[in-house]
């Protein structure tokens, strides 16, 4: 009899990265670097992005100390260059096949040790600490996030499955950091989340019946996520403060980012 995960997570980490990894099976180095709708990124920036966050989580689990010399470096990279890229690139040197392939094993190897992990165990991290459940759901997260741009661009739509709940309860804990990060004040109660699952199961959150948001979760997930504008979703925002959260809504650390345009993310056609 298999034993159940711990931290389930773990397993739907796995999930959303074994799935991105089939889309990537068979591109060749120069497919991979078709160039994305999100900020001139190639498919291949966002592998090293991903590949480089992975290993920083799982430094937090293993090796505090090469965490903060990995922190160090980011830090340094946004001081010189205002962004992220440059510590990212200088650390992961595989390209091509070679770092698709470095990535999902890693990614694997991640998982299976991260499922026996006790989920309230507290981490390092970059900002304040986390739990080991909400490290991985953010790692899950920026996978299912950052493959937005990989589908879209491939042509292909994403097959969801209910392990998207993780993401938009990321995206419900984060209601508060949603308007602070960008200097707007946090209604006291949160709007009342009426969400469709994959599944067609229906998911609640929030009680302010005054202000309401209803629709397919996968798409909640995407605006949370800023890997769609709201207008170009089938969600409905009922009420000031609804609409508010939705046009600034960003579940990710670090500072405001404007959501992208209505029409600029898309799947193209092939």
């Amino acid at each position: 009899m298999t034993q159940s995960p711990t931290l389930a997570q773990a397993d739907d980490f796995l999930t959303e990265s074994e799935t991105l990894y089939t889309a990537l099976a068979d591109l060749d180095a120069n497919a991979l670097c078709q160039l994305t709708q999100f900020k001139g990124w190639t498919i291949e920036d966002v592998l090293v992005h991903l590949h480089f966050w992975n290993i920083a989580a799982d430094m937090s689990a293993t090796d505090e100390a090469a965490l903060q010399t990995r922190v160090a470096t980011v830090m340094a990279s946004l001081k010189e260059t205002g962004s992220m890229r440059k510590a990212e690139n200088d650390s992961i040197s595989l390209r091509g096949t070679a770092l698709r392939e470095a990535w999902i094993t890693n990614a694997r190897a991640m998982a299976a040790r991260w499922r026996d992990m006790d989920p309230k165990q507290r981490l390092t991290w970059v900002g304040p600490s986390m739990s080991a459940r909400s490290s991985i759901t953010a790692r899950q997260m920026e996978t299912w996030a950052h493959g937005f741009e990989v589908f879209d661009t491939l042509g292909k739509a994403r097959t969801e499955s209910d392990r998207v709940k993780n993401v938009v309860v990321l995206g419900v804990n984060t209601f508060g950091w949603s308007h602070q990060v960008h200097s707007l004040p946090a209604p006291e109660t949160m709007p009342l989340l009426t969400l469709t699952a994959p599944s067609g199961e229906v998911w609640t959150f929030g009680e302010d019946t005054a202000n309401t948001i209803t629709g397919p979760a996968t798409d909640f997930a995407a605006v949370v996520t800023q890997t769609r504008a709201f207008a170009d979703t089938a969600l409905t925002a009922t009420g000031e403060a609804a609409q508010t959260w939705m046009t600034n809504a960003q579940c990710f650390a670090g500072p405001p980012e404007t959501p992208p345009a209505s029409g600029s993310r898309h799947i193209q056609e092939i």
